[in-house]
């Protein structure tokens, strides 16, 4: 039932940049907008959008204290993303063996090639 009543769903609420901004700083600790907006270059009116997308994807609850209402990240819904891209990790990983053995040979090769320099000066005398 939960699932039906959201309109974002994780990929689409962190696919902006200032969303993912806005998670991280909600990382450590609860904050009201009035605090949140002062860290981005636009109106509170805008970081309130943002903040009700994130709010409707899962990944910010809010509470509402006094007359103000305070966010606080909900991390329980990041496990989607990375069960998504654990898929991947096998492709990441093979492509940084694959670039730890070009850089080795690399440097084998360049060691090879080094050969002494002789000196000039003494060859004349």
């Amino acid at each position: 039932m939960g699932a039906a009543l959201q309109k974002h769903d994780v990929f689409q609420a962190i696919a902006d940049p200032t969303r993912r901004k806005l998670l991280r700083l909600l990382a450590d600790k609860e904050m009201p907008v009035t605090v949140i907006s002062r860290h981005f270059p636009m109106s509170r009116t805008a970081v309130s959008k943002h903040l009700r997308i994130l709010s409707e994807a899962g990944l910010v609850r809010e509470q509402k204290v006094g007359r103000e209402k305070r966010y606080r990240l909900q991390p329980e819904p990041l496990l989607e993303l990375k069960q998504w891209l654990s898929f991947y990790e096998r492709f990441w990983d093979n492509k940084i063996a694959m670039l730890k053995n070009f850089v080795e040979n690399e440097e084998i090769n360049a060691l090879s090639l080094v050969v002494p320099e002789r000196d000039e000066r003494k060859s004349t005398e």
